[in-house]
């Protein structure tokens, strides 16, 4: 014998009232799982409207920033510029504060 369709209503709403799964576990899941095709299709879109152009040495000369060529700064000159820091000879010199 079959129960009314109300009642088996009300057992499910019952059911599921009680059971801590249902209750917690798949809001959560769904919000794991909803939140990483979220973050996939917002990086989508950054990433697709995202400008990626070089800007010339003209076009910064212009606004009054000096750019060096690709070649002119290298790690070995880097290099060579920290080998010639004396770096035995110094002393401690305290930054001056605020209320000083």
């Amino acid at each position: 014998m079959d129960l009314p369709p109300s009642t088996n209503k009300r057992k499910l709403k019952i059911s599921t009232g009680k059971n801590r799964f249902v209750r917690y576990g798949v809001p959560f899941l769904l919000l794991v799982v909803g939140g990483s095709f979220g973050l996939k299709e917002f990086q989508n879109i950054k990433f697709k409207y995202f400008r990626n152009t070089s800007v010339s040495p003209e076009v910064m000369a212009k606004y009054g920033i000096d750019m060096k060529k690709k070649g002119e700064v290298t790690l070995e000159t880097e290099f060579e510029k920290v080998k010639q820091i004396d770096i035995d000879n110094w002393t401690n010199i305290r930054g001056p504060r605020p209320w000083e």
